[in-house]
């Protein structure tokens, strides 16, 4: 397993990475400081260096697992901070289709997965079509989403020219959770913000996690119009 590539953002904008992340750091920046960005949590983790990065290239994945790791001892050091780690995909040399960033999507949790020393904790199930399914890495459960350059109509969604995996565990919700006050009123704020900014309705797949109703694997990667994913969840756990 290759060393990891935890980075900062004065790392992420260095020499001492290759010219694409730059760039593509540049745009994923130039969005999201927007004052008008819907996501304030995220835009706030930005302004004040909360967040972390890393990158791969098409060809070799082998940093992003011990990436993870030392991305989540850092969360113990300071529990409080609302962290979320932002991996950068190489750009496509021509821009694809949604399908296809989505397929990428999922193949990298699912190579995380295989590659995760701790296995799949028993404090979750393992069918993502329970509706307490999250996804796991060392033992810690995640929410993972996708940005993608195919997105046209969900422009918020769109953070420049690579495909953009974030991570970020779950106690960062911790308050904010879909059934208590400040997390309803804080996620539909966001939410209004989002429809304001893409001028289409929220996608109807998204939700808050525990709601009976929903799965939780559906929002990571949202289609691009108002249709409910469907078909079953590409990820499969590796056994306990």
């Amino acid at each position: 397993m290759r060393q990891s590539r935890l980075l900062t953002t004065a790392e992420m904008k260095s020499n001492e990475v290759p010219k694409w992340v730059n760039e593509s750091y540049r745009q994923y920046e130039q969005v999201v400081t927007k004052p008008t960005f819907p996501c304030f949590f995220g835009q706030k983790g930005e302004r004040k260096g909360e967040l972390r990065y890393s990158y791969i290239d098409h060809n070799d994945w082998s940093s992003l697992p011990q990436t993870l790791e030392e991305f989540l001892l850092l969360m113990n050091q300071m529990p409080l901070v609302r962290r979320g780690l932002f991996v950068f995909v190489e750009p496509e040399e021509k821009e694809q289709n949604l399908d296809y960033y989505r397929r990428y999507f999922w193949d990298i949790l699912q190579y995380c997965n295989q590659n995760d020393e701790k296995g799949w904790p028993e404090h979750t199930p393992e069918d993502p079509d329970h509706h307490l399914w999250s996804y796991c890495f060392a033992g810690r459960s995640m929410f993972a989403f996708a940005n993608a350059p195919a997105y046209k109509q969900r422009i918020t969604r769109d953070l420049g020219q690579s495909l953009i995996l974030g991570f970020q565990p779950r106690e960062i919700f911790q308050g904010l959770e879909g059934t208590e006050p400040k997390g309803i009123n804080s996620r539909e704020a966001v939410r209004k913000r989002v429809e304001a900014w893409d001028q289409i309705p929220k996608h109807p797949d998204i939700s808050h996690y525990g709601d009976k109703d929903h799965r939780e694997w559906k929002q990571f990667f949202i289609g691009d119009d108002c249709e409910p994913v469907q078909g079953g969840c590409p990820f499969r756990a590796r056994n306990r």
